[in-house]
């Protein structure tokens, strides 16, 4: 273990020890409570913030150490984030119930019952929308999320055929292109744009005067290449031209007759089975779904934008010592702004229901967050020394978890570092940012990623170092092992993998971990992914199958190691890099790469800058040669290349059943491989937790599916 890990943990035990020996103050909060009372068994306060507020009136008797509050079984309307900054100067702890009966927040209200208006169209008056300008873009149907009406349908995307952006200035602000009025431009921002998108026909737009005229623009989504833009329609023309307003999009990752998109949010798109709209007047109109009864069907609609905010003044004046165990935190909403939403890579600027900033020792632990629009939580600014253990994060709108700022601060005790995520479970992501990731690390160091199942998000899985290059990047040391990720990308983004890196990264390991079931739509769809810059970086015994375009693909860095990994059944490329640079790139040793379809390296693999030796390569179809890149074996080992190496069936144990455990014993003493455990990676603990962590299987069909689909098609790269 090494010193700090160490350090961390005895810091755990030890803050645990004390709250546990007496010098803690408990506190109880009931649903049936109220903040009035003495916070007792016997009168339990109403909300986690009146305990907060308890503890700040008690925290002057020096004979108290802490607090514990002990949250009773049920639900809890939260409709405001709790906030903890530095008026409580004590431990507190908030431990939900750990029995079957959990302690739930919830930031969402109650729909009644819907009424039917036709067979396959029902209705229901939300009073809120006209009474206090309620808005809201999720609705949750028995717990599970519904999509606003969209064109085309959910899994489907348009094309463009042609994009202009015009700039909008002082003699047109206003103004759209054709003369239309531009309601949600907001003049104090720098030099809008409007974007003129020609695309299929989409539909004429909402009739206005009528009772179902859609609350707030139509969205339009764009998808383009590892980004997504969210803008407000202004616009449809007869011939399908769409005008849409908002910044234009930036030049290194622009919007062009390769990207795709959908639009939502209007009364013509309202046609397929768990679709919903939202009238001015308040009617939330619904298509239900297959075996959904009114009598049966529960309908929630999030409130809440955030749950928990912990910030503390500074890092002289850090918020010290939260945590909290066995909570539950549900539904919570997101509203677009007016001006939609930039592209940003990883959807690194978009917040979580649960954030901490100058903060230390804070804690999740048994707890999950479901159901949000945005992310799930942060370690922004200058946090250090805490962990998120054993969580369910799913159904997210944006990432799972993100550690550290996208801002790189000259003073490096604002740099967040020392933060943990193991065993957690974080599926079902990035429904309203399609390009946020299961867990980002921007500017930090000496993070632990551990035994986490990381799955069904549209683009990356773990995203590490936010610096393009090789300058100055903090993100050193960051452990990287023993995760299982799947299921990623769904085909709708590109340049994506399943570990992606940054920048110099001395120190950092992406080990032991198992990798597979990563498609992109056009280029990338890497199980492990080198990028810009990154350095330093140990590769080591992770299992990569099943992936679009490659199981390692380096776009350019130095000093990488890539040793004793299992690469195998990739589909289009099994090896790729990209930029040739006069340093050594990486050291790519003691692998075993095994196909039967696509080719065995591509880009620029044979003329990157690296050592490769000892390595074992084959593929199951006789017909294939083993070429690098139209250079035969022999000839590769001629140019000093794999001198060691072999070409050898591994044998492994049952490869369509998932067992790559190979038993050619000639073979793993020639290339001196090191067999490892692959099965260690992702969760642990008991068999309810672990089969918690098991997609469904009606969701693995449906992406073997889209693999097939697509790949009799055949998208080329960019």
């Amino acid at each position: 273990m090494k010193p700090r890990v160490l350090i961390l943990t005895l810091a755990l035990i030890m803050w645990q020890s004390a709250m546990a020996i007496g010098a803690v103050r408990e506190l109880y909060v009931s649903p049936s409570g109220n903040d009035a009372n003495k916070g007792t068994a016997a009168e339990p306060l109403a909300s986690m913030q009146g305990a907060v507020a308890r503890a700040i009136a008690l925290q002057e008797d020096s004979a108290i150490d802490g607090f514990v509050v002990n949250l009773a079984a049920g639900t809890y309307s939260q409709y405001e984030a709790l906030e903890i900054d530095n008026s409580l100067r004590k431990p507190i702890e908030f431990r939900g119930s750990d029995s079957d009966a959990r302690t739930t927040i919830s930031g969402s209200m109650q729909a009644e019952k819907f009424t039917a208006v036709e067979d396959n169209l029902w209705r229901v008056r939300i009073p809120e929308v006209v009474r206090y300008g309620l808005r809201f873009e999720q609705i949750y149907i028995n717990g599970e999320r519904r999509f606003r009406a969209q064109s085309p349908n959910r899994g489907e995307f348009a094309g463009i055929k042609h994009v202009v952006q015009i700039p909008i200035d002082s003699t047109n602000l206003g103004r759209d292109i054709y003369g239309w009025e531009v309601r949600n431009i907001t003049p104090n921002t720098p030099l809008p744009f409007g974007d003129k998108c020609r695309t299929a026909y989409i539909g004429e737009g909402p009739a206005d005067g009528n009772a179902k005229v859609a609350m707030g623009r139509p969205l339009i989504t764009f998808f383009h290449k590892w980004d997504t833009t969210r803008r407000p329609l202004l616009h449809v023309d007869s011939c399908g031209v769409m005008t849409i307003a908002g910044r234009g999009v930036y030049p290194w990752n622009t919007i062009d007759n390769r990207s795709r998109f959908f639009a939502e949010n209007d009364f013509n798109f309202l046609d397929a089975e768990g679709e919903w709209i939202l009238s001015e007047n308040g009617w939330l109109y619904y298509i239900p779904c297959q075996g959904e009864t009114i009598e049966n069907t529960v309908c929630h609609i999030p409130v809440a934008k955030h749950f928990v905010s912990i910030k503390g003044a500074g890092t002289e004046q850090q918020v010290d010592g939260v945590k909290f165990s066995n909570i539950d935190f549900l539904y919570a909403t997101y509203l677009t702004p007016d001006e939609g939403n930039v592209q940003m890579q990883a959807a690194a600027g978009i917040g979580t229901v649960v954030e901490a900033n100058f903060a230390r020792n804070i804690h999740f632990a048994d707890c999950t967050i479901a159901h949000t629009g945005l992310g799930g939580i942060w370690f922004n600014r200058g946090c250090s020394d805490c962990s998120v253990e054993r969580c369910h994060i799913y159904d997210v709108g944006a990432s799972g978890v993100k550690i550290g700022e996208t801002t790189l601060r000259e003073k490096h005790d604002e740099i967040t570092h020392h933060i943990k995520v193991d065993n957690c479970i974080i599926q079902h992501g990035g429904f309203v940012f399609p390009c946020a990731v299961g867990i980002a690390i921007f500017h930090s160091s000496d993070n632990q990623i551990t035994h986490n199942d990381i799955a069904d998000f549209r683009y990356t899985g773990i995203s590490v170092g936010w610096v393009w290059g090789y300058g100055y990047s903090p993100s050193k040391r960051n452990i990287i092992e023993y995760n299982h990720i799947h299921h990623l990308g769904w085909a709708q983004l590109s340049d994506m993998g399943g570990v992606y890196t940054l920048g110099l990264s001395e120190g950092t390991s992406v080990s032991n971990n198992v990798l597979h079931d990563i498609y992109s739509l056009y280029y990338g769809g890497w199980g492990l992914y080198t990028d810009e810059g990154s350095s330093g970086i140990r590769i080591e015994n992770n299992l990569v199958y099943n992936c679009k375009s490659g199981g390692f693909h380096q776009h350019y860095g130095k000093d990488n190691l890539v040793r004793n990994n299992i690469f195998a059944g990739q589909i289009r490329t099994q090896l790729e890099a990209s930029r040739v640079e006069e340093h050594l790139s990486f050291d790519f040793s003691h692998n075993i790469i095994y196909y039967s379809t696509g080719v065995m390296c591509g880009i620029n693999w044979a003329n990157v800058g690296h050592k490769s030796d000892y390595n074992c390569y084959f593929c199951t179809d006789s017909e294939k040669k083993i070429e690098f890149q139209g250079i035969g074996f022999e000839e590769w080992q001629q140019r000093g290349q794999d001198v060691n190496s072999t070409i050898a069936d591994p044998q492994f144990t049952d490869v369509a059943k998932g067992n790559f455990t190979p038993k050619n014993k000639t073979m793993l003493k020639k290339i001196g491989f090191k067999p490892f455990d692959y099965t260690k990676a992702g969760v642990y603990g008991s068999k309810e937790w672990r089969k918690k962590a098991e997609l469904e299987e009606e969701q693995k069909a449906a992406f073997a599916k889209l693999v097939d689909d697509y790949e009799k098609v055949m998208i080329t790269d960019w």
